[in-house]
C-alpha cells in the first residue's frame, strides 16, 4: 500500500515546480516573436528606433529567458528522483523527446541567442535578424519535444509492453511524433505565450503612457503586440478546437470533469456556470455533431453503449481485467525460467488484458475521478479570461488605431492590471490538463501511486519548500531585475 502522504507531497513538488517554469515558459514564446517581428521592420525600414524597440524587449527576453532554464533544469529532474518508477517503466519512450530537446533545441537555443544578444555589432543586419528569429524557433522546437513527452503521458502511442524487462519499449517513433493530442498540445501552448508575450508588452507599455513617457515607443510596441497577441489568441481558440475532440476521444473522464457533467448522452449540453446551460453546444465541441454522443461521469463509471452500438467496460470491469493482468504478469515472471509452458499461458492471458494494465492498481472506481470543481473551474477561468484578454487587445488595437489610446487612461489601466491574467489563464489551462486526467500518470496505463519512488515522505517535504524558498527567490529577482530594466525604459525618447 503506497503512503498517501507521499503521492500527495510528490504531486504538490511536481506541481510546483511545474506551475513556476511555466510563468517564464509563456513569456519567453511570446517575446521571441515580438521582438523578431520588431527587428524585422527594422532591417525592412531601416530605422533606427525600431532597433531600439527590439533591444529592449530583447532584454527583457534575456532576463527571463535565463530564469526559465533553471526552473526547467529542476522540473526535468524530479524524474529520477520523485519518479523513479515511472522513469523506468516508460523511460524508453518519455526519454526520447526530452533527450531531443536537450540536444538539438537547447543547443540550437544557446548558439543562437548568444550571436542576437551580443551580436549587434559584430554581424551584419540579415544575419542578426536570422539569428533573433532561430532563437524563437529553437525556443518553440524545444516546446514541441517536451509537449510530444507530454502528449505521449495523455495518449500512449507507438509502444509495447515487455513483461521480461519490465517496460514499455518505443516500437513506433513516428507515432510518437505524429501522436494527434501532441500536436494540438504543441499548438494550444505556443499560440498561448504569444498572448501571454502580448499582454505583457501592452501592459508595459501602457505604464508609460500613463506616465507620459516613451510615447512612440509605447504606441508603437503595443500595435506589434496586440497583431501578434489577436493571432495568437484566435490559434489558441482553434487549438483548443482539437484539445475538446481529442479530450472526448482519449480522456472522456477529463472532458466530463471539465463540464461537470455527470450524466450524459446525445445532444450534450455546455455548462457556462452551474445551472446555466446551452444544450445541444457541448455534443457539437466535443464531436462536431449536435446529436454526438458524450459520455458523463456516471456513464463512464458504469459503462455505456453509444447509439452506433459501440460498447465500453464499466470501471470495475476494467479493474477486474487490470487485476487479471497483473496476476498474469506476476506468475509470468515466476515461471519464465522455470515452466516455459506455464509462462507462455500467463503471457497469453497478460497479452489479453494488458491494455487494462494500469487499472489493476486502482482499488475503487471513485479512484478514477479527478477533482471535478477543480477541473471544472479552471475551465472557465481558462476561457472566460482568454475571452476577455482578446477583447483586450482589439479594442486595444483599435483605440491605437484611432489614435484615442493615450487619452483613454481606463484603457491603458485595465491593460496594465491584466498581465497578471494571462499568467493565470496559462496556469488555469494546465490544471485542466493535468488534474482532469488524474489518477493517471499516463493516461489509463500508470496510475500516479504506481509512478513514484521509494523515498521517505520527510525527503520529499523538506525539499518542497527547499523549492518554494529557491522558486520564489528565482521570482523575485527576476521581477526586481525586470521593474529595474522597464522604469529605465528604452531611452529612445528624453
Amino acid at each position: 500500500m503506497v503512503d498517501t502522504a507521499l503521492i500527495d507531497w510528490s504531486r504538490a513538488q511536481f506541481a510546483l515546480t511545474a506551475g513556476y517554469h511555466w510563468i517564464f515558459v509563456p513569456l519567453t514564446l511570446g517575446l521571441a516573436v515580438i521582438m523578431a517581428v520588431m527587428e524585422t521592420i527594422y532591417v525592412v525600414k531601416g530605422d533606427d528606433f525600431w532597433k531600439s524597440t527590439a533591444k529592449f524587449w530583447m532584454k527583457l527576453f534575456a532576463i527571463n529567458f535565463a530564469v526559465g532554464i533553471a526552473t526547467g533544469i529542476i522540473l526535468e529532474f524530479q524524474f529520477g528522483t520523485n519518479w523513479s518508477n515511472y522513469s523506468w517503466f516508460v523511460g524508453d519512450i518519455f526519454g526520447a523527446p526530452l533527450a531531443i530537446e536537450g540536444i538539438l533545441a537547447f543547443f540550437m537555443e544557446a548558439t543562437f541567442f548568444a550571436v542576437m544578444f551580443f551580436g549587434w555589432d559584430k554581424f551584419s543586419k540579415r544575419v542578426h535578424l536570422l539569428a533573433t528569429w532561430m532563437t524563437g524557433i529553437g525556443a518553440s522546437i524545444s516546446a514541441i519535444w517536451i509537449l510530444i513527452a507530454n502528449g505521449w503521458m495523455q495518449h500512449p502511442v507507438g509502444m509495447e509492453f515487455n513483461p521480461d524487462t519490465v517496460r514499455d519499449e518505443m516500437v513506433d517513433f513516428w507515432a510518437l511524433v505524429t501522436n494527434p493530442v501532441a500536436i494540438s498540445k504543441f499548438f494550444h501552448s505556443v499560440f498561448s505565450g504569444w498572448m501571454t508575450g502580448a499582454i505583457f508588452v501592452i501592459g508595459i507599455s501602457a505604464w508609460y503612457l500613463l506616465k507620459g513617457r516613451e510615447k512612440r515607443f509605447a504606441l508603437a510596441s503595443i500595435k506589434v503586440a496586440a497583431i501578434v497577441g489577436i493571432v495568437g489568441t484566435m490559434s489558441v481558440m482553434l487549438s483548443g478546437d482539437s484539445h475538446g475532440v481529442h479530450a472526448a476521444k482519449y480522456q472522456p473522464m477529463k472532458l466530463a470533469a471539465a463540464e461537470g457533467l455527470e450524466n450524459g448522452g446525445t445532444r450534450a449540453p455546455f455548462s457556462i456556470v452551474p445551472g446555466v446551460e446551452v444544450p445541444g453546444v457541448l455534443s457539437i465541441l466535443a464531436t462536431h455533431d449536435i446529436d454526438g454522443y458524450v459520455p458523463g461521469i456516471n456513464n463512464i463509471l458504469e459503462g455505456y453503449t453509444t447509439p452506433d452500438g459501440q460498447t465500453y467496460l464499466s470501471a470495475e470491469e476494467k479493474i477486474e481485467r487490470g487485476r487479471a493482468a497483473l496476476e498474469a504478469f506476476k506468475g509470468y515472471r515466476e515461471t519464465m525460467k522455470t515452466d516455459p509452458q506455464a509462462a507462455a499461458e500467463y503471457r497469453k492471458a497478460l497479452d489479453a488484458n494488458v491494455e487494462y494494465f494500469g487499472y489493476g492498481y486502482i482499488e475503487s472506481p471513485e479512484e478514477l475521478v479527478p477533482p471535478v470543481w477543480l477541473v471544472y473551474w479552471a475551465f472557465r477561468v481558462m476561457v472566460g479570461l482568454g475571452g476577455f484578454l482578446l477583447l483586450l487587445m482589439l479594442v486595444v488595437l483599435w483605440a491605437e488605431w484611432k489614435k484615442r489610446l493615450i487619452n483613454m487612461r481606463w484603457l491603458l489601466w485595465v491593460a496594465l492590471f491584466s498581465i497578471p491574467l494571462v499568467y493565470l489563464a496559462g496556469q488555469a489551462g494546465w490544471i485542466v490538463a493535468e488534474v482532469g486526467r488524474q489518477p493517471w500518470a499516463i493516461q489509463n496505463l500508470l496510475p500516479v501511486k504506481a509512478a513514484l519512488s521509494s523515498v521517505n515522505v520527510g525527503a520529499v517535504q523538506t525539499t518542497f519548500f527547499l523549492f518554494v524558498a529557491v522558486f520564489t527567490l528565482f521570482l523575485v529577482i527576476e521581477l526586481r531585475i525586470l521593474f529595474k530594466a522597464i522604469k529605465q525604459g528604452p531611452g529612445i525618447e528624453k
